[in-house]
Parts: C-alpha cells; structure tokens; sequence
C-alpha cells in the first residue's frame, strides 16, 4: 500500500470492487531490475497488467514487451515503441496470427517443437526463434505446468529445424516457475541453457540469446529477496555456466514489476456461519472473488495481504469467498485466514499485492458483475 493509493481511496468512493495501481511504484519496479541486471533487456510481460498508463510508462523508460497475442502485440507497438522491442512469447500460436505479427513487423518469436517451427517459417521467413525448455519449477509458489516448454535434449533438434528452415536460431528459454522465492533456481536452467549452446555449436550453428523468463517475486504475506539479490545470483550462475562468452540475454517480469504497485478495495458483503455451534468456522463472503480477478488464489496458491479497519482487534480464523453462484468461488478454505472478530458486513478491505494477474484474470460478467476496475494514479 503506498501513502498516493491510501490518499486516493480515503478521498473517492466506488461503488463495487476497484484496483487502484500507484505508476510511481511501477517506475520504481522498473528501475531496480535496469540496476539488478544492467546488461539484460526487460521484456515487460504484457499479460501480468496491460493498461495503457502502465504500458507507456514502461514504454517511456526502455523497456521491451513480452507479447502472448495479437492483440497484446497491438497494444505494445501502440505505445510507439519500434517492432524490435516486441518478442511473440507464446509457444502456442495460430499460423495466421504469426503472420499478422510478421507484417507488423515482429521477428522473434518463441518455439517449443518442430511444428511451430514450421508455421514460423512459413509465415514469418528469416525470422529469430528461441526454444523453450521445461525446467524445475521447484520454489514456486505458482508453478508452471508442462503446457510449455520441451526436454533441453529436444531443444537442440528444434532449433536445428529451424536452422535448416532458413530462420535465425536465436536462442533458448525457461521459466523458472512464478513468485520464484527461491534465487538458485535460475543456476539449473542457466546450466541447460549453456550445454544447448555447446550442442549446437558443434551442430554448426551459433546461439547467442538466454531468455530467463519471469518468476521474480512479489511480497505478500512472507519476504522475499530484493531484484538486486536475484541480479547477483543470476550473474553468478551466468559466468560459472558460460564462463567469458555471456550471451545476450532477457528476462520477461510481469508479477515482479506491477504486482506491488496495486490494490483492491472490496466490500464485506456477508458474515455467517453455518451451524450454530460456538465453534463453528465463520465465513466471510467479499463483493470479490476468483472470477473477479483473484484467480490466483486457486489451490491457495497465492495468499494476499488482507488489511480491514479493525485490525488489532481479537483475531479468528475464517473461511472467504467471492460473491458468485460457484461453489468454487472460495478464496481460502484448507488454510483459514485470520480476520478480526469485528469485522462486519460493509466493512471495506484492502487486498494488497494485487497489481498483477487480476484485472487480466477478472470475467467478463459472469454471474452479471462486471469486470474488475482499475484505476491508475
């Protein structure tokens, strides 16, 4: 919570659930990763938060965009910045889309299989592709799942393919699995990375780019590293595993650059439970739940800061849950939340942390809520 969204909600009233995200951490975000890591380019992942106001500010700064879609391609060249700051970053890809990104300009774009390879050069010819790997995601409090990525042993052949297709093989990508508390993890990846370089070379062939993903953290209930720790790890693992050729490289933040500059304000709609018994487990049901923009709290993978104005009153645990007619629009049941005791129906509270993958993940009136708000200041 910065003191400019704390200013801003005591001084405006809003009718339903509203994330309002503060620019100035977001510049703060930006430029401690441009000082973590000053020799690795920042493709922004425009999936995390694509507002505009975020979009242009980072635009503004010098940083590239990591794109999942046409649309997503739109919105960054849309800030004005050149093709060449704009990566096609989803394996998965219809042929026409590519060759709709190709006549915008683009010409990086990620592969995972001898497949995509194929549509790439046919409908984007010459252009530069990296090879996804599968890596441990070990540490992650939102790990990756197989979906994308191959074997480090198939990335070499997938490459090749596209070496002999005509296409630049550009290089080789991971993620490391998202809000990565764990700095090491990149060292493995990195390790793969470089016997992928060693293999094709001796195929005939040079690389000459690391993508090194996402996956840095944002503080929500527990501590995390600072960028700065993740930067020197990164190097370190960067020149014990490439020695004196250090390739280009990239890494794609979404979560580490916006996640923290944002807050939802929801409303206490609800306070039951449901026997009578004097130990029965309260539940609170908010005017927010998975399908407005809490997706991440699936599996209770991600646990938000929850602040009410009634905290430092007794304390009890809870169960809470969002406002639909899903029975699976729980926020937290296997782990009970502790709230005050207190807490009553339009009480207002503050879920911090939640600048990233909510307003992206929020429905389009399902139930007939409407989709998340967003405020930028």
């Amino acid at each position: 919570m910065t003191d400019r969204i704390r200013r801003h909600l005591e001084s405006t009233v809003y009718d339903g659930p509203v994330m309002v995200l503060d620019l100035e951490r977001v510049r703060d975000n930006y430029m401690a990763f441009a000082k973590a890591l000053p020799d690795t380019r920042v493709f922004y992942a425009v999936k995390a938060n694509p507002d505009p106001g975020v979009l242009n500010l980072l635009a503004e700064l010098g940083s590239s965009f990591d794109t999942a879609s046409v649309v997503e391609i739109d919105m960054a060249l849309a800030t004005g910045v050149s093709p060449d700051r704009v990566s096609f970053g989803n394996t998965i890809k219809k042929e026409r889309d590519i060759a709709t990104a190709f006549a915008r300009g683009i010409r990086l774009f990620a592969v995972d299989c001898e497949a995509e390879v194929e549509k790439i050069a046919r409908a984007a010819p010459g252009s530069r592709v990296f090879c996804r790997i599968l890596c441990d995601g070990a540490g992650a409090e939102w790990p990756l799942s197989r979906k994308f990525g191959c074997v480090p042993e198939m990335a070499v052949d997938v490459l090749e393919h596209a070496h002999r297709l005509g296409l630049h093989a550009y290089g080789v990508s991971f993620h490391v699995g998202s809000q990565q508390a764990d700095t090491s993890m990149w060292s493995g990846a990195l390790a793969a990375s470089a016997k992928i370089f060693a293999e094709c070379a001796e195929r005939g062939f040079q690389l000459s780019m690391v993508n090194m993903g996402g996956g840095f953290p944002t503080r929500y209930l527990k501590d995390v590293p600072a960028v700065g720790q993740y930067g020197s790890a990164i190097f370190e693992a960067l020149r014990e595993h490439f020695g004196n050729q250090i390739p280009e490289t990239i890494v794609e933040p979404g979560r580490g650059m916006v996640g923290d500059a944002g807050v939802i304000q929801s409303e206490v709609i609800l306070v039951s439970k449901k026997t009578q018994a004097e130990d029965e487990i309260r539940w609170v049901y908010l005017d927010i739940g998975k399908f407005g923009g809490l997706a991440e709290t699936m599996d209770e993978a991600i646990r938000y800061p929850i602040r009410t104005p009634r905290d430092g009153d007794r304390m009890t645990p809870c169960i809470i849950a969002g406002p639909t007619c899903d029975s699976v629009d729980v926020l937290y049941e296997k782990v009970p939340y502790a709230l005050p005791v207190s807490l009553s129906i339009g009480d207002m509270v503050l879920i911090e942390g939640t600048g990233a993958y909510t307003t992206t993940y929020s429905a389009v009136a399902f139930n007939g809520f409407p989709p998340l708000r967003q405020i930028v200041i």
